[in-house]
């Protein structure tokens, strides 16, 4: 009868799990990482128990991967063996896991320390010692599998627990990564795991916006989202959060709280700006939220609808994404995002060569992808394209879906379509 009610006891004494995402710009330097330190020590004061994610300090990533080019460079070039058509030698993906994964396994340890200098007891892990599973895919892998067995371990001795993002382990024990903004993937992932009602995930700014701040002058603060049109959002190009979280957050119906890192924290846990997204209520109408994306660095193919269904194989077997496409008057197209492409042009001749004779791909270079998301969208093509037109932009595709308007333009044109889409799409309020 005592170790049951000590056990009652226990459970009814468990502290709720707050799990926190910090991204690079909130960890760009000692006096940042400081800062952060004190926001994850007044969580844990609060009565939380906290996980904090963080990704690499600043433009360490970018740095990582510039380096690993320039030393693929500099060896092709002085190799005997150097390619006799001059082609880049691309830096294989598997390595490049490997080093871009320690950038936040550096800002994992320096946090550690920090809360430990300030009196807190606290822990370090990498991805893979979270139990973060992913499949065999490297640089653009997806997680799986979450095992927070050692993370819940040190939860109950009352540690904070730091987790590199951004990285896992394949089932085959290799060390992957979880592509571009892998991180908030890695937290919401977390925090479903662990059973968290909440991910906050903190960067430069106070939540998501109608359109980036840095393109379109003055754009609408969203205070709430549902995570169907966060999703889309993210999909479409937007900075703020990963898709793959957003995906995570909706199967587990995680509420998801984007903050800035520098906004003060109140003694509830409450900033006084932020975007929350989280799953629409059952038979609850949905808000007319629309927002304006654009997705850089697209590149487009070009070939007979005839060959679709290969060139699709061959670009799987290959790990080359698509995003929209269509087909007509026997012509198909098809966009690639490159984001998480680092080694395309050995993709390009790759499709290349597995394609037989007669069997012609074309690649356009320099393409974007601008879309306006949100509700009662149905009826509004016309207009979507009409914008478009004033401005002396010509889709080179378009794609309808309930939730999305979008169309393939030339890059040097993004910009300015989503100024022209933004004035046509948003209410003021």
């Amino acid at each position: 009868m005592l170790i049951a009610d000590e056990a009652l006891s226990s459970k009814e004494e468990k502290m709720p799990i707050l799990v926190q995402k910090y991204g690079g710009s909130s960890v760009a330097d000692v006096e940042k990482l400081g800062k952060v330190a004190d926001k994850v020590a007044q969580a844990k004061r609060a009565g939380n128990d906290v996980v904090v994610v963080v990704s690499a300090m600043g433009k360490k990533t970018d740095e990582l991967l510039e380096l690993a080019r320039a030393v693929a460079r500099s060896s092709a070039a002085a190799s005997s063996d150097a390619r006799a058509d001059g082609a880049p030698f691309d830096p294989p993906r598997r390595e490049l896991d490997m080093l871009l994964s320690t950038g936040e396994r550096v800002t994992m340890a320096l946090l550690s320390i920090a809360l430990q200098a300030r009196g807190l007891d606290a822990i370090s892990f990498t991805g893979s010692q979270s139990g973060i599973i992913t499949n065999d895919r490297h640089f653009d892998a997806r997680i799986i599998e979450v095992r927070p067995h050692r993370i819940e371990d040190e939860l109950s001795r009352g540690r904070i627990v730091i987790v590199a993002g951004y990285q896992g382990m394949s089932y085959r024990r290799e060390i992957t990564t979880l592509g571009r903004g892998g991180s908030d993937t890695t937290a919401v992932a977390l925090a479903a795991a662990l059973g968290a009602e909440r991910c906050e995930i903190y960067s430069d700014v106070d939540g998501v916006y109608s359109a980036d701040p840095r393109v379109v002058d003055d754009p609408v603060h969203l205070p709430a989202l549902d995570l169907a049109t966060l999703q889309e959002m993210a999909e479409a190009g937007a900075k703020v959060l990963n898709a793959q979280a957003v995906e995570w957050a909706r199967r587990a119906k995680i509420a998801i709280h984007a903050r800035k890192t520098s906004d003060p924290v109140d003694a509830d846990g409450n900033v006084a700006k932020e975007t929350i997204a989280k799953e629409q209520p059952t038979g609850q109408p949905t808000a007319n939220v629309r927002g304006v994306v654009g997705l850089d660095r697209v590149v487009l193919a070009q070939l007979d609808a005839r060959l679709a269904g290969r060139f699709a194989e061959i670009a799987a077997k290959l790990g080359v994404p698509f995003v929209d496409g269509g087909a007509a008057r026997g012509a198909a197209q098809v966009a690639i995002p490159l984001l998480n492409l680092p080694d395309w042009e050995g993709k390009r001749r790759a499709i290349e060569a597995h394609m037989g004779d007669g069997e012609r791909v074309t690649f356009v270079d320099k393409q974007a992808i601008v879309s306006v998301v949100g509700q009662g969208l149905d009826l509004e093509s016309a207009r979507f394209l009409a914008v478009l037109a004033q401005r002396e932009i010509a889709p080179r595709t378009l794609t309808l879906g309930p939730l999305r308007i979008a169309a393939t333009i030339d890059a040097e044109h993004l910009a300015d379509a989503q100024r022209a889409l933004h004035a046509a799409f948003v209410p003021r309020v």
